[in-house]
């Protein structure tokens, strides 16, 4: 049966992104990204605001670390990732976004030149 694991967000970074390599030299740089969803109730305006953890590999990591911020705006298009991990004996869960492609949407002068990367599946592997 085909499967598909498809993300797609829109949103502000939350912290400046992190970055280091794995053991075989790959950088993998890691950020997260606030979406915001606004609604009227009644009279009163509320909002909500989701927080995901984005990871990206290879060159798309590199252009995050060098161009992103804290309060960038960017379009991110990746896959879901849950992994696992132990503490104090427990196993618990996390999921993140694993870019395959992003857009930066901040509004730059018009000399600045606008970036898009899309990277290969077989970037992702340590």
């Amino acid at each position: 049966m085909p499967a598909l694991n498809r993300v797609q967000l829109i949103g502000y970074l939350g912290r400046d992104p992190e970055s280091r390599f794995t053991p075989t030299g790959k950088r993998v740089t890691t950020f997260s990204l606030g979406i915001t969803q606004r609604w009227k109730s009644g009279e009163e305006m509320k909002e909500y605001t989701d927080w995901v953890n984005v990871e990206t590999w290879g060159r798309l990591a590199e252009i995050c670390h060098e161009y992103l911020h804290k309060g960038s705006l960017v379009y991110v298009e990746g896959r879901l990732r849950t992994e696992k991990y132990e503490d104090k004996g427990e196993t618990k869960y996390f999921t993140k976004v694993v870019a395959l492609a992003l857009q930066m949407l901040d509004r730059k002068p018009t000399e600045e030149p606008v970036i898009s990367v899309e990277e290969s599946q077989e970037e992702y592997e340590a």
